[in-house]
């Protein structure tokens, strides 16, 4: 209550109506499974189209799974996620299962990238430079398509130096370097080597051979160094450069007074960054996964005292570079590093960055000046080509890797337990996990089971669950019988498709249609209404064709067939839940309560803590029955009217004094659902013309 201490005019805002709930979304499905790139223990970030999904789990490739590839098949969470969005899906979020060569994957990446060959983990990776004065380039994730292309460029940047008027009078100009950082890698020419003049006795039409190839160590390369009075010097560092502007000071450093100024911009000497590109293409070179420009080739680079060198950025601070698609590590046993002219150096040797100039440019050069062609030709950029190798699709995860583990210390997650803290999600698939289900009979019963299990753990989702491939009608049932849940639903047979990645026809697992077809259904109609008589878009044909008696032995045992009819397509056919209790026996029915049950649950969480009484019951009463009346209203409830349609009991009917005096307010809500019109009957006799009504 506010207080009123002192006279004036007070003015205040009050609330005359009842606090209100609204609908929660019933489309965002959670898929889990292997694929060929991407992140395993870092949470899953939404999806909202497939171009999305290959820019972070890479495309849809057949996988290669064990030590020679030997038990390869499609890539099935590529195919659901793109059944779930070309049926109508919108959101989506992924959870990556991966399966090492040997051992578990590491929960942290440092120790994945300490090891050696074999490559057990399944990071592709490659050394740039030597054992001693190299860099490791790793991919920041598992998988065959981690075997990345990353194409190093470097470029010279503009002159930095520049001319200051003397105060002092003493001098016409003072030099100065503006946008240049300590350790920046340098180009430094004199004006005077530019003379475009031919060489005496050469005439144009018999120029000499080429030279021998020229290499890093023989350009005019320094590394800039600030003093901590400011001042600035520009050392060798290990390299011999050729044609400096005038001869260095007793410490072998130039120092700016060393340059020739001139007023009239291009006629003095120049002092030019250096700077390094990064591109990261995918495994194909097909697609570019990121690019980066203007990095410094200096390992330990700082911008306003703040590091950027690109072993900072690419680092394995999962808070600077998260998401980036590979890993830079200046580090033991293969990294050593410690200055941008080693740098450039490692580049040269093993990126192969090519600083030769071609017959035409030796020809142009020759009657000009060399250096200042390998200057132009740097201007335009030079790049070269690391590629990374040894990443592969390591092993069919089994209920291990689905199940997954979480370790609040380490804050990572893995498989199903990364769904867990996702609570948008309402659906959950797992296209492809009962694959191959003759050789891995109890692997895949025990996945299915995890998927059930999640589901009523999170209470308010649904799992899809795919029928194995290949099965008969009697298979199937064998697996129907061993489960029994209201939170699952069952499909069946494989869905047949045009493989965009083959082009030849392939059977994929119904999961990622029919988690598309729910969204589709609950967008364009509501989702009380049953997912079912809903045409199958991208469906060809189906694994097996199903009978209407061969029909009337799956329905009533709650396995949800698709069908084929003349003139009306391919269509999904069912539209049960695996539960044995009657109340659930419909997806629709289950799918609507938990829709209402998390309507309700985030929309009176105001309630908590407010004083338990009646003002509190009543407006509890008022917020479910507004909400309830705006569903019966919309068609969702059966009943014509409200009172038939639900009802609402927060009072002392519903509460003793032992729940008051333990904090517990008691609401009861009866709701009458819509079950679907599974069966419509019309029953046709005889009449005739003289019989009345």
């Amino acid at each position: 209550m506010p207080e009123y201490l002192a006279p004036g005019v007070f003015i205040e805002e009050v609330s005359f109506r009842s606090k209100s709930i609204e609908g929660v979304s019933t489309t965002t499905t959670g898929f889990i499974g292997p694929c060929r790139f991407g992140p395993v223990t870092e949470a899953p970030d939404i999806i909202t189209s497939l171009t999305e999904f290959e820019r972070t789990y890479g495309d849809g490739a057949p996988m290669a799974f064990g030590a020679a590839g030997e038990l390869s098949g499609p890539n099935f969470l590529w195919h659901g996620l793109r059944a779930f969005f070309e049926e109508g899906g919108k959101r989506a979020y992924v959870s990556r299962v991966f399966r090492p060569l040997a051992g578990d994957y590491p929960s942290d990446l440092s120790a994945a990238f300490a090891a050696t060959m074999p490559y057990v983990d399944g990071h592709g990776r490659v050394i740039v430079g030597g054992s001693t004065d190299g860099f490791r380039v790793i991919a920041r994730y598992p998988g065959a398509a981690g075997n990345l292309r990353v194409r190093f460029g470097l470029r010279l940047g503009p002159n930095v130096l520049g001319a200051l008027p003397d105060p002092t009078k003493t001098k016409p100009l003072i030099p100065t370097v503006t946008n240049l950082a300590d350790g920046d890698v340098v180009w430094i020419s004199s004006a005077a080597a530019f003379a475009s003049t031919p060489p005496p006795g050469s005439p144009p039409d018999s120029p000499p051979s080429p030279p021998a190839p020229r290499g890093v160590d023989s350009l005019p390369i320094y590394v800039a160094k600030q003093k901590a009075d400011g001042s600035w010097s520009f050392v060798e560092g290990g390299l011999a450069p050729i044609s400096p502007p005038s001869p260095p000071g007793a410490d072998g450093a130039l120092t700016l007074d060393a340059f020739n100024l001139d007023p009239t911009p291009g006629s003095g000497d120049a002092i030019r960054p250096l700077t390094l590109s990064i591109e990261v293409l995918s495994d194909d070179g097909a697609r570019s996964l990121g690019a980066w420009s203007g990095l410094s080739l200096a390992p330990g680079h700082k911008t306003a005292g703040v590091p950027d060198s690109i072993f900072d950025l690419f680092s394995l601070d999962g808070t600077v570079s998260a998401g980036l698609p590979i890993v830079l590590l200046n580090d033991a046993p293969d990294g050593n590093i410690s200055s941008g002219t080693q740098m450039l150096k490692a580049l040269d040797r093993v990126v192969g960055i090519d600083f030769q100039l071609t017959p035409a440019e030796w020809e142009d050069a020759h009657y000009g000046n060399e250096l200042d062609a390998l200057r132009k030709k740097l201007e335009r950029g030079l790049s070269g080509v690391a590629w990374l190798a040894g990443g592969n699709d390591g092993l069919l995860p089994g209920r291990t890797e689905y199940e997954g583990k979480a370790d609040p210390e380490q804050d990572y997650s893995t498989g199903l337990k990364q769904l867990e803290a996702i609570e948008d999600i309402s659906i959950v698939a797992a296209p492809g996990s009962t694959w191959q289900y003759g050789l891995r009979v109890d692997d895949v019963n025990s996945i299915i089971n995890l998927l059930i299990s999640h589901a009523e753990r999170m209470r308010y989702r649904i799992a899809v669950l795919d029928a194995p491939e290949g099965q008969k009608i009697a298979d199937v049932r064998k697996l129907r019988a061993k489960i029994d849940s209201k939170h699952a639903a069952l499909y069946y047979p494989w869905v047949t498709v045009f493989d965009p990645v083959t082009r030849r026809p392939l059977n994929l697992p119904p999961s990622g249609f029919v988690s598309g077809i729910y969204a589709r259904n609950d967008t364009e109609r509501a989702v009380y209404k049953a997912p079912a008589n809903e045409v199958v878009r991208g469906a060809i044909g189906f694994e097996t064709l199903i009978s209407t008696a061969q029909q009337e032995v799956l329905n009533p045992e709650g396995i949800n067939v698709f069908r084929f009819f003349e003139g009306r397509g391919f269509r999904l056919w069912g539209a049960r839940t695996i539960s044995s209790d009657p109340e659930w026996k419909y997806v629709n029915v289950r799918r609507y309560f938990a829709y209402l049950e998390r309507s309700v649950d985030k929309g009176t969480q105001w309630a908590v803590f407010e004083p338990n009484g009646e003002a509190l019951w009543a407006n509890v009463r008022a917020t479910i029955r507004d909400f309830l009346i705006n569903e019966w209203s919309n068609g969702a409830l059966l009943g014509d009217k409200p009172e038939k349609a639900f009802f609402v009991r927060c009072d002392r009917s519903t509460m003793t004094q032992n729940d008051l005096d333990n904090g517990r307010l008691v609401c009861l809500i009866g709701i009458a659902p819509l079950k679907p019109a599974e069966f419509v009957i019309f029953r046709i006799g005889q009449w005739t013309a003289d019989a009345k009504t």
